[in-house]
């Protein structure tokens, strides 16, 4: 299992539209091509203005799959047309486990 996550820095004051929008129409169609959602935050304290998600993959392959056809999506297409005005910065950090770590069931 390998772990993807994404950091969204917003325009200041862009964090409760980026989330109406999402919830409205992003989460089903992510759930629905990218599959496991480990988390979905935004930032209490610390760097503000922040979205933070977390999804899990079976490996580097099933990612690139499930990213490639995320991206093809006509739903999706217009969802990001909407929200990428209001994205200031994006960072994107690809996590494998530690040698001792066990997938939790």
């Amino acid at each position: 299992m390998i772990v993807e996550e994404r950091i969204y820095t917003l325009h200041v004051g862009k964090v409760p539209v980026y989330l109406e929008l999402y919830e409205a129409e992003g989460l089903a169609v992510q759930t629905r091509i990218l599959g496991n959602l480990l988390g979905y935050y935004q930032v209490e304290f610390g760097p503000q203005n922040q979205i933070i998600h977390m999804w899990s993959y079976t490996d580097f392959q099933d990612r690139q799959t499930r990213r490639k056809a995320l991206a093809l999506d006509a739903d999706w297409k217009n969802y990001v047309k909407k929200i990428r005005p209001l994205v200031r910065h994006q960072e994107n950090k690809l996590l494998v486990p530690a040698p001792f770590m066990r997938e939790r069931r």
